[in-house]
């Protein structure tokens, strides 16, 4: 199956309000449409996550972040700037950064946290930035585990009862097995306070 096959059949299902596990610019994630609340759920549901923890999400472009967000700081703009790798940069070697922002807009309401806030990263990795792209939203991006379980940081990680719940499982990078970690993550404050989480 070409790269293209799969991101089509993992957005025919994310369009239907189906759950997928697709590799990410970090470790491998379970996602779904980020504006779903039945969706959300579920993958709460297939986590065993207490939804009291919110989850990420992950964009394409600073143009789909501000869909999702009142008001980007500057701050952000700026730490954008300088953490995330841009096409022709210097190969991706930044540790892909999560932004945990306040003013959460347009997303399903059990995806934002109880203070308003949304954790959000503009994926530059090849296969979960085409999948953005092509689905036109934000895609939920939390780790491929059992809550309290190690994280999947390949697909041969992944726990059976995950593959056995998810409507769709992406080909894509099944094969690899390097290290992977997970985002680093930073919150915003609308007062410009600025925190580093992990």
């Amino acid at each position: 199956m070409t790269q293209q096959q799969d991101i089509a059949n993992a957005v025919e299902v994310l369009r239907r309000g189906g759950v997928i596990l697709y590799p990410t610019d970090t470790i491998w994630g379970i996602g779904c449409d980020a504006t779903n609340e039945e969706a959300v759920r579920r993958v709460y549901e297939i986590k065993r996550r207490d939804d009291s923890k919110s989850l990420i999400c992950l964009v394409d472009s600073d143009s789909r972040l501000q869909r999702y967000v009142r008001q980007v700081p500057d701050v952000a703009w700026q730490l954008i700037d300088c953490l995330l790798p841009t096409e022709g940069g210097h190969g991706g070697r930044q540790r892909p950064t999560t932004l945990i922002l306040d003013g959460a807009v347009n997303l399903a309401p059990n995806l934002i946290a109880a203070d308003g806030s949304v954790g959000i990263r503009i994926t530059q990795e090849a296969f979960s930035h085409e999948l953005c792209y092509r689905f036109q939203k934000a895609i939920v991006s939390t780790s491929a585990n059992v809550s309290g379980e190690p994280a999947a940081q390949n697909y041969r990680d992944i726990d059976r009862r995950i593959i056995d719940q998810v409507d769709y499982v992406c080909h894509t990078r099944r094969q690899e097995h390097k290290p992977h970690q997970p985002s680093a993550i930073i919150k915003l404050g609308s007062n410009g306070e600025v925190k580093v989480i992990r």
